[in-house]
């Protein structure tokens, strides 16, 4: 994941599920050893379509929904599929034999959350660093077949939001899968960002 969505996750994060939208770009440079300069770039575009609104102190995020389905167009969840394999078990068993330290994504994330899905799912994926894909590999050997385990490449701030991607990375990366079910996580998903912007 790009650095600037990194930030946006971050915005994203502390807007929805922390209440928090006023930022300062000294703080989040200093926050992620990222330059200024970076800061400035994921804030660009924000700023231009009237998501983020510049103050003298710092900046609020003005307009959550704008940045989020704006972050969903420009997401590319394929490029970080660092590994993928069929693995023989149900999916809730699946999800109970993953290592720990791995980051869940897309419709174990939901169900993580909100302990509930809108729709039934046949495939888990999950975020994991370097470090873990190892382990991963020897619990989940590969194996010829549609896969229905897939691991992204997750980046070094991730596992800071928890064992769950945030609701923003979520609706994000749901947004760029093509399974049918993926709209109705979307849909229930979407009810509930409306509500904590309403």
């Amino acid at each position: 994941m790009k650095k600037i969505e990194i930030i946006w996750r971050h915005l994203l994060y502390q807007t929805l599920e922390k209440g928090n939208n006023f930022f300062s770009q000294k703080d989040l440079a200093a926050n992620f050893s990222y330059s200024t300069s970076t800061i400035f770039q994921a804030l660009k575009l924000p700023r231009q379509m009237g998501a983020v609104k510049v103050g003298g102190r710092g900046f609020s995020l003005q307009d959550a929904e704008k940045l989020l389905y704006h972050w969903a167009s420009v997401r590319n969840l394929g490029k970080d599929i660092i590994y993928q394999t069929k693995v023989d078990l149900p999916i809730l068993e699946l999800e109970a034999s993953v290592p720990p330290g791995v980051v869940f994504a897309l419709y174990s994330a939901y169900r993580l959350n909100f302990n509930d899905t809108p729709a039934d799912y046949d495939s888990v994926c999950l975020y994991a660093g370097k470090l873990f894909l190892t382990a991963i590999k020897e619990r989940f050997p590969p194996v010829k077949g549609r896969p229905n385990l897939y691991i992204l490449a997750a980046d070094p701030y991730l596992s800071n939001y928890g064992q769950y991607t945030t609701l923003a990375q979520t609706f994000v990366d749901l947004w760029n899968v093509d399974t049918w079910y993926a709209k109705e996580f979307i849909n229930a998903l979407r009810e509930k960002i409306n509500g904590l912007l309403s």
